[in-house]
């Protein structure tokens, strides 16, 4: 993405799953913000569309969220800025996202195994 995000994001290194019509796909997510995160992914999205997607959290626990794709790179992943998050939602996003200061600039970045259910 480009200077115009609104909310600093954090490097991290999350497992995720989002589903894109019929199909599910896996996805690395790569950076996170407040505000949006991006996904390293192979699957195709258009700008606009609404992804609906789980990320595992380092507990073990997965968070559900949704997004509109803002960027795409073909075969690359794409960039989503978070819709409609509710209380919950906002909490563990924060929570996630105080981890992962916490681990400062020089730690590796947060990492956890993708377990499907």
């Amino acid at each position: 993405m480009d200077d115009r995000r609104s909310k600093p994001r954090l490097s991290v290194n999350l497992d995720a799953v989002w589903h894109g019509g019929e199909e599910r796909h896996s996805a690395q997510i790569t950076d996170l913000s407040e505000g949006g995160c991006y996904l390293d992914t192979v699957g195709e999205v258009l700008a606009g569309e609404i992804v609906a997607f789980r990320v595992l959290l380092p507990d073990g626990d997965w968070l559900y969220l949704e997004g509109e794709v803002r960027h795409h790179r073909h075969g690359r992943g794409f960039g989503v800025q978070f819709v409609e998050l509710n209380e919950e939602q906002s909490t563990n996003l924060a929570r996630l996202l105080q981890i992962a200061k916490e681990a400062g600039p020089e730690a590796p970045a947060i990492s956890a195994d993708l377990v499907e259910d």
